[in-house]
């Protein structure tokens, strides 16, 4: 089955709209963008080759939630930790070498504190080797089309030809929070790890926005020499998610702030219109050699439209395109398409149809009964 993944505004618009020049003054690259449409409402510099320093391992937790959903891991995977993890530097959890904890312990020390160890012990156990997991994070770059992006670590200590820019940090992020339980641990401010020797290691988290801005649940913080201080941040208000990235602030204190204005901005200036719920029924397609003829064409997710918050919402219409499907076939798989036009008639988003209940395939006997009766009734 073919998928059609025509967008006529592609996921980040390539025009994008620059809000004020004061916006993120003293960070060397910044971006602001919504989630569900992935708009870019403010730009600085935003396509920069940089060091992200720890914001790397936003891919590191990225890749180890898809491996959870895949079913190579879960939550409760014991790891082993390896020398290799344990000796690391920098930001630490204080993993001790040849123990073995839950991948959840794991995943809360990168998230929380940014745990080198922690990331380190991920890739082992998600790529089996942290080289191996390095190309994964390279390839799973490549296919969200992160053109100016390049990891030697997973954890993001500076090293030579490690560097991404504010633009692709966004798609990670957005891509990341598809996941929706890594926030219930980026969101945390303070926990602990309970080590194997009865010993506890408070973890407090390095984003102080989590607790000072309302919102906020996630996502990374980054600091090295090179790098500066960097923040991939996320917060969502009235059914309504922003993602706003900086990139080398001299302080941390202006990181926060600066990150602060960006969302204020946002919350203060634009709302989500949804066009089509994904409950919305939209119609019927044939479904040969089914259980049943017919089943409910929906959209995959929510289609919605950033506005700005002082306009009244727009109206749409549409135009349904499907392909011609046998049974089987399940909720969630591309049944075909559905235009999304504006008021002057202009196609201005292209987005995909699945059906509201699984179809399964007609047995022998019951469809040898239906082809009877048609002949039968001639219909």
């Amino acid at each position: 089955m073919k998928k059609i993944l025509l967008f006529i505004i592609s996921f980040f618009s390539l025009s994008m709209v620059v809000l004020a020049d004061n916006f993120a003054s003293n960070a060397k690259s910044a971006i602001l963008t919504e989630y569900t449409t992935g708009k870019v409402l403010f730009e600085k510099n935003a396509k920069e080759r940089l060091a992200p320093a720890s914001m790397t391992k936003v891919m590191t937790l990225l890749l180890t939630m898809e491996a959870i959903e895949q079913g190579k891991l879960s939550m409760d995977s014991n790891v082993n930790i390896s020398e290799n993890a344990a000796k690391m530097g920098g930001s630490q959890m204080f993993l001790d070498a040849n123990t073995t904890i839950k991948l959840e312990e794991l995943i809360k020390g990168v998230s929380i504190v940014s745990a080198n160890d922690a990331a380190v012990a991920l890739s082992e156990v998600v790529g089996g080797s942290q080289e191996e997991f390095v190309k994964m994070m390279n390839e799973k770059a490549k296919s969200l089309k992160m053109e100016n992006t390049n990891f030697v670590n997973p954890h993001g200590l500076d090293e030579d030809n490690h560097y991404t820019t504010a633009y692709d940090m966004a798609i990670m992020a957005r891509e990341l929070i598809k996941h929706e339980e890594i926030l219930k641990y980026t969101s945390t401010y303070e926990d602990y790890f309970n080590k194997s020797d009865g010993s506890r290691t408070w973890l407090v988290n390095t984003n102080k926005l989590v607790r000072f801005y309302s919102g906020v649940d996630g996502l990374k913080t980054g600091f090295t020499d090179k790098a500066m201080y960097c923040l991939t941040a996320t917060a969502k208000k009235n059914n309504i998610r922003f993602i706003t990235v900086l990139m080398g602030e001299p302080t941390s204190d202006l990181r926060s702030k600066e990150t602060t204005e960006l969302l204020n901005y946002a919350f203060n200036s634009y709302k989500l219109n949804t066009i089509i719920d994904n409950n919305k029924e939209l119609g019927y397609i044939n479904i040969e050699k089914g259980n049943i003829d017919k089943a409910t064409l929906i959209v995959k997710k929510p289609i919605t439209e950033i506005e700005e918050i002082t306009s009244n919402n727009k109206e749409y219409t549409f135009n349904i395109k499907t392909n011609n499907i046998t049974a089987p076939v399940k909720r969630g798989e591309v049944v075909g398409n559905i235009e999304i036009k504006d008021s002057d008639g202009l196609i201005i988003r292209e987005e995909e149809l699945t059906i509201k209940e699984d179809v399964n395939k007609i047995n022998f006997f019951k469809l040898l009964l239906k082809n009877f009766k048609i002949l039968i009734n001639g219909k």
